[in-house]
């Protein structure tokens, strides 16, 4: 996938990954990867600035297998940027989509 592309969705995909259920930073790597390709040093960064705008909240968790982990919960605010970004997103891919049928390719 282009770059600039992912990086247009990654908060929108991180956000809709943790409203379905809190997640620890690998987990979230795992997850994410699933639609793009990503690494542990640009999820880090960005759990970072969503937490530091509220959208998410953070806890610790004993973990079975191994230390403690940090699991981000997403708040209300959270829910109100992920339907902001949702309706961005669709809009958006509507009107490409309609310009790339539209269009003599």
């Amino acid at each position: 996938m282009n770059s600039q592309f992912k990086k247009g969705v990654l908060e929108l995909i991180v956000l809709v990954s943790v409203n379905k259920k809190d997640m620890y930073g690998y987990e979230l790597v795992l997850e994410v990867s699933k639609v793009v390709d990503v690494n542990e040093g640009t999820i880090y960064p960005l759990l970072k600035r969503l937490t530091n705008e509220n959208y998410f909240e953070t806890y610790m968790q004993e973990s079975t297998e191994g230390p403690s982990r940090k699991y981000y919960k997403i708040t209300v605010l959270g829910k109100s940027r992920l339907k902001e970004l949702k309706k961005a997103w669709q809009e958006f891919s509507d009107s490409v989509n309609e310009f790339i049928r539209k269009s003599d390719c």
